[in-house]
């Protein structure tokens, strides 16, 4: 029993490692966009990024598990961003390849949520593989 408490204290002090990381560089990153004057649709989609993972936090803090569509949504977020940031000399076929990454992430995120819908009437009732 020791041992679990000690891997759930080291988690959750990984945890607050991660959130004490995101709000340094979301702050760091206003201060620089302050400083510029400027800001791109790229700091925005960085900013978007930094709120998601606050609320990946917050949802393991609250819960003590990982909501798999935080991270999905992240990592659409920051291919999304690559997107914006790529040159325009850049390959045309990584611009495919990442619309298709986007694409197969959100079909994942689509049947993630779609497996407990009431719709699908699937019952799990009788099955271990939760």
């Amino acid at each position: 029993m020791k041992m679990i408490n000690f891997i759930r204290y080291v988690q959750l002090a990984a945890v607050l490692f991660v959130l004490a990381s995101t709000l340094i560089a979301f702050f760091i990153e206003l201060k620089v966009m302050y400083e510029q004057k400027h800001i791109a649709l790229a700091d925005l989609l960085l900013m978007f990024i930094y709120i998601e993972v606050i609320g990946l936090v917050r949802s393991y803090w609250e819960t003590r598990a990982v909501r798999i569509t935080y991270p999905l949504v992240i990592a659409i977020t920051a291919l999304a961003r690559y997107i914006i940031l790529q040159d325009k000399d850049g390959e045309p076929a990584t611009l495919i390849y990442i619309a298709l990454a986007i694409l197969i992430i959100s079909i994942a995120a689509v049947v993630i949520r779609m497996r407990n819908s009431k719709y699908l009437k699937i019952d799990y009732t009788k099955s271990n593989d939760l």
